[in-house]
């Protein structure tokens, strides 16, 4: 049974007995833990219809519902709020539903589908700690859509060319000497962020002499030698210059080889690739239909704008005075072409980092005055920046903590925790590797998922791993202990079925607790998807853990006489374990079976 479902049904039947009335939506809530109860119908929308006060109407309806509905044994009243209790019957019931449905927490599929971007990287340095939070945040969002039926599309744009790149390349030529990843032994990606950094030293260095020479400062910028190198090979390269359009492409392909190790140990996929260098020249023609339909303006220097002052923002510039495009064209086309390669989707969800939520905004009106009705559709997943006890990152300045670093660095400190709890004894050292990665993984992501998306967070490596608390260790842990308990079961040969548990009539308080909690798991997940937040199910996966761990410490499972009730605890704990897993894996973390 449906428990919630009923729970409105009988609720309904109560309303119009005692009000002869019929109410649109019953607000239920789950109960606050100062009182008794679970379900918490709320009371004050209802006093039109029952001409009562609100404490009246909640115990007119608790009455009734004690007496006519088998599902409710007792309530309290706190001001407008009716704080049910369910029958432990009821509870029996709708746990044998659960139990019986093998695909508890994946929802039907429901026809629709929808877009998820995340990661798109700059090919011109290596994924850091801010790239960690994004890939994590959008593969959950995108794994909380398909639980909720949607076909989800996984991409992400590359952002392989522009100003940017042409730096690392620039750099590389003059101070290279034709490195390459397989003379250096570092990863493509690597190599190239290392040519980033050498372009930023130089840049300044040449900026500060010319200064010192008389130059202004905005001058010196623009004059210092690197970044007129720079600026000439992106105009060579708009202009399909041979020479640096094979050395892009070089460059490039190191750098793709280099992403593809860290997604892989990252654990996140794509379904399909966009490149900024396929789709800004998409956006360069949409820019200039706009320029001759009046939707965009151009300025004496030849640069084009659009003017979003009656939107309450400024004006934007879409295309540079020479000709050479921005982020903002390569977006423009790279929406208008993922929306003719997958018409049927619902909408795109960007997960960028809050810092660009003015870009979004611009990018949607403009979108939306190009007439394209799909830019109402499209939602921008922001998230807050990432810190560290040591302070904010600069990639330019080779400050960042790199992302294949912190995870090596995760691994080796779930190996070192892991050893001196002495936990390994009867695994084989590819068990003990899989185990460290699986840890030290799991560890990382839960931290960096945990947070509600939109706060900016601070990450701190050695909480993230403690066996106790609010982390992804003590949840791997449970579900470990619990796969233990269902060994011991099955050496037992005991069985369960839906069947068997429908005859249970009483149930422990802790008992009651968890089985509370696991009915709450379509829900959450629900909850989870509409909010964007796999913070939701993280934070329902501790919950539930924790709540197991107090039902595991309070009741004896094994020496329980009653042959219903001992079945009813091992069925509760797969069901529980299943929830976890199912729980952990839509934040991409796996579980151990032992640990």
């Amino acid at each position: 049974m449906n428990l919630e479902h009923s729970l409105r049904s009988e609720i309904q039947k109560a309303i119009t007995a005692l009000f002869n009335a019929t109410i649109d939506q019953v607000q239920l809530q789950p109960t606050n833990q100062e009182f008794e109860g679970s379900h918490t119908l709320v009371c004050f929308p209802l006093t039109r219809a029952s001409k009562l006060k609100p404490e009246e109407t909640a115990k007119a309806i608790g009455d009734y519902l004690v007496q006519h509905s088998g599902i409710v044994t007792r309530y309290n009243v706190v001001k407008g709020f009716l704080n049910l209790v369910i029958s432990d019957r009821t509870w029996a019931e709708t746990f044998a539903s659960i139990y019986a449905n093998k695909n508890y927490g994946s929802l039907p599929a429901n026809g629709k589908e929808i877009m998820v971007e995340y990661s798109s990287p700059n090919t011109n340095k290596p994924l850091h700690l801010g790239h960690l939070r994004n890939n994590f945040l959008g593969y959950s969002v995108a794994e909380l859509y398909k639980a909720n039926g949607y076909n989800v599309h996984k991409v992400q744009i590359i952002n392989d060319r522009g100003i940017h790149i042409c730096k690392s390349m620039a750099a590389w030529k003059l101070y290279g000497n034709g490195e390459t990843p397989q003379s250096s032994g570092l990863k493509g990606d690597k190599l190239v962020g290392k040519y980033y950094v050498e372009f930023d030293k130089n840049y300044k260095a040449q900026a500060k002499e010319l200064q010192e020479k008389g130059v202004s400062e905005a001058e010196a910028e623009k004059q210092a030698p690197i970044m007129k190198l720079a600026v000439d090979m992106l105009q060579k390269w708009e202009a399909k210059d041979p020479g640096t359009v094979q050395l892009w492409k070089t460059m490039n392909g190191w750098v793709y080889e280099g992403f593809d190790a860290t997604y892989k140990r990252m654990g996140v996929d794509f379904e399909k690739l966009y490149y900024e260098s396929d789709t800004y020249l998409l956006g360069k023609e949409e820019v200039l239909k706009g320029v001759e339909k009046g939707i965009f303006f151009k300025k004496e220097d030849g640069s084009v704008w659009v003017d979003l002052t009656a939107d309450g923002l400024d004006q934007k510039v879409l295309l540079r005075s020479d000709g050479t495009s921005v982020y903002m064209t390569q977006d423009i086309g790279t929406a208008i072409l993922r929306f003719r390669d997958f018409p049927k989707i619902e909408g795109q969800i960007y997960t960028v980092g809050n810092e660009q939520e003015y870009h979004f905004k611009v990018l949607f009106l403009i979108l939306g005055k190009l007439g394209y009705e799909w830019a109402k559709k499209c939602y921008h997943l922001s998230y807050g920046m990432v810190d560290l006890p040591s302070g904010k990152m600069k990639s330019r300045e080779g400050t960042v903590v790199d992302a294949d670093d912190l995870m090596q660095e995760m691994a080796d400190e779930a190996e070192r925790q892991t050893r001196e709890l002495g936990k390994i004894d009867e695994l084989s050292d590819a068990e003990s590797k899989q185990l460290f990665e699986m840890i030290g993984l799991g560890a990382l992501k839960f931290f960096l998922l945990k947070v509600d998306p939109k706060k900016r967070m601070l990450f701190d490596p050695n909480e993230s791993i403690q066996l106790q608390g609010f982390t992804g260790p003590f949840i791997q842990y449970t579900h470990a202990r619990i796969r233990a308990i269902l060994r011991k079961a099955e050496s037992m040969n005991i069985v369960s079925t839906a069947n068997d548990l429908k005859g249970l009539s009483s149930l422990e308080p802790s008992e009651r607790e968890a089985l509370h909690l696991l009915s709450l798991f379509e829900n959450k997940i629900r909850e989870a998807a509409k909010d964007y937040s796999p913070a939701v199910i993280a934070n329902y996966a501790y919950d539930l853990a924790k709540q197991y761990n107090q039902f595991y410490q309070n009741i004896s499972i094994f020496n329980e006489a009653d042959p219903v009730k001992l079945k009813f605890r091992v069925a509760l704990s797969d069901s529980i374990a299943s929830a976890i897993k199912k729980s952990m894996n839509l934040l991409g973390i796996s579980v151990p079976e032992r640990m």
